[in-house]
């Protein structure tokens, strides 16, 4: 589901500004979108409300990268409402010509597709996700 719709509570709000700030920190040249996701009714009936969807934006498409856009879906598990956690991130590159890559920490952190980022690339995505994981999911001390 689109950030933008999700940030109505102020704990939520916070964290999605806090991942924003994540990727901004490590990817200075990104533009944040939090609405990757068209207001039609097909594009609609596929979100998952299960999820919080982020794009990111880079100036032009980036051979280091493989991609000119980002697709960053955090998996919530749990009650909306209700105490709900990171299970998981997802993260696809896309170019002009559609996806190009995919990553995801449930599937053991491994990139499938074409064109995949160069490696440096690829443990600084790994290195975020589990930063924005542990922004979401903190410890709770016994």
């Amino acid at each position: 589901m689109n950030a933008a719709e999700l940030a109505c509570g102020l704990e939520l709000t916070s964290k999605i500004a806090a991942i924003v700030n994540l990727v901004k920190r490590d990817y200075p040249d990104m533009r944040a979108d939090l609405r990757p996701w068209a207001d039609d009714p097909h594009t609609q009936n596929l979100v998952d409300p299960d999820s919080i969807d982020l794009g990111f934006h880079l100036p032009g498409w980036s051979r280091r990268w493989q991609a000119r856009s980002l697709l960053v879906q955090v998996r919530l598990h749990g009650e909306e409402g209700g105490d709900r956690r990171a299970i998981g991130i997802e993260i696809v590159g896309f170019s002009y010509f559609g996806e190009q890559w995919r990553f995801s920490t449930v599937a053991g952190g491994v990139f499938t597709g074409q064109n995949c980022p160069i490696e440096e690339i690829r443990q600084q995505l790994r290195d975020t996700s589990g930063q924005i994981l542990a922004l979401l999911n903190p410890a709770i001390d016994p």
